[in-house]
C-alpha cells in the first residue's frame, strides 16, 4: 500500500477523553456447553480529536469492542462512558439522541449500501430517520455532503452498482457524517479496495477529521494502516489488550512477542529490504517446520 510511505497522522494536541471503557467483559455461548471469551478485561481511552487504532489478527475482539462502544452489544460487566454518559444505563430513547453523535463506517462499501437506493436516498437516510429538517434542507445537506466526500452532483442518481468500490466508500462515508457526529469507528473501512483506492480513501479521511474535528476509532489487521492512520495504538490478541502506548512508542520499541511479530510482516516500501524480510520469514518458516 502506498499510503504508509507517506508522513503518518500528525498527533493533535491532547483533548479531554470522549470514549472510556473500563473492565468490559463479553462472553458468548457457543451451543453445546461452549463458549467464546470475546473481551476479557478491556479498558481503553479515546481522546477528543484524535484517531485511536485498534488492531489484531482475525477473531482477536476488535470488532466487539466497537460494538460496545457505540451500545450495540450487552456487556456481560464493565462500563462504556460516552462524553461523560454512561451508555449502558441509558434508555432507548436517550441512546437513539446520542447515537447521533456516533456513527460507523463498515468494511465492504457495496453490503453496507441499499442497491435500490440512489446515492441522495442513501446520505439522506439517517436524517429522515432522525426527523431533521425539510425536503429542501435535507436536499441542500446531501449536496453539501457529497461534496465533502469528493463526489460532485452527478452522482445524486446513481445506483451502488453504478459506482466503484472506492466511490461506494465515499458515500458511505458520507452517509456517517450527515447527522454531524463526534466519534466515527471504522471497521477495516479500506481492507476491501483496491490499495491505490485506500490510499485516496485514507487521506480522505485524514482530511475529514481535520476540517470537522472527528475523532476516529479505526480498526484494521493492517499495521501499515494503522501506522499511516493513528496517534494512539491498541494491540489485541484472544480478547485482551496485550501492549497499548502512542505510534511512536509501539512501532519504535513494541514489548510483546505477538506486537514483534505484526511489527515483523508490515511490508516494506524498500524493495530490496522486503526481498531481505521475506527470505528471512521464509528461512525461519523453514527451521519451524
Amino acid at each position: 500500500m502506498s499510503a504508509p510511505d507517506a508522513t503518518p497522522a500528525a498527533a493533535p494536541e491532547a483533548g479531554a477523553p470522549l470514549v472510556v471503557a473500563e473492565h468490559l467483559m463479553k462472553t458468548f455461548r457457543l451451543g453445546h456447553g461452549e463458549q467464546l471469551q470475546a473481551l476479557d478485561d478491556v479498558s481503553l481511552t479515546i481522546r477528543r480529536g484524535e484517531t485511536f487504532g485498534l488492531v489484531g489478527e482475525s477473531g482477536s475482539g476488535k470488532s466487539t469492542v466497537s460494538r460496545a462502544l457505540l451500545g450495540l452489544l450487552p456487556l456481560d460487566s464493565g462500563s462504556v462512558r460516552f462524553d461523560g454518559q454512561e451508555v449502558t444505563r441509558l434508555g432507548r430513547g436517550e441512546m437513539r439522541r446520542l447515537r447521533r453523535r456516533m456513527q460507523m463506517v463498515f468494511q465492504d462499501p457495496f453490503a453496507a449500501l441499499n442497491r435500490r437506493q440512489s446515492v441522495a436516498q442513501i446520505v439522506a437516510a439517517p436524517l429522515e430517520a432522525h426527523g431533521v429538517g425539510d425536503r429542501a434542507t435535507r436536499a441542500a445537506r446531501v449536496a453539501e455532503l457529497l461534496d465533502l466526500v469528493g463526489l460532485g452532483p452527478a452522482y445524486r442518481d446513481r445506483r451502488p452498482r453504478e459506482m466503484s468500490g472506492g466511490q461506494c466508500q465515499r458515500v458511505a462515508i458520507a452517509r456517517a457524517l450527515a447527522l454531524d457526529p463526534d466519534f466515527v469507528v471504522l471497521d477495516e473501512s479500506v481492507s476491501a479496495l483496491d490499495v491505490s483506492i485506500q490510499a485516496q480513501i485514507l487521506n480522505l479521511l485524514r482530511d475529514l477529521q481535520r476540517r470537522l474535528g472527528l475523532t476516529y476509532l479505526f480498526i484494521s489487521h493492517d499495521l501499515a494502516v494503522i501506522r499511516y492512520m493513528a496517534q494512539t495504538v491498541c494491540v489485541m490478541q484472544h480478547g485482551r489488550i496485550v501492549e497499548q502506548g502512542s505510534r511512536d512508542e509501539l512501532f519504535g520499541d513494541p514489548r510483546q512477542e505477538y506486537t514483534r511479530g505484526l511489527m515483523a510482516a508490515i511490508p516494506s516500501a524498500d524493495p530490496a529490504t522486503e526481498r531481505h524480510r521475506r527470505r528471512s520469514a521464509a528461512l525461519a518458516e523453514g527451521v519451524g517446520a
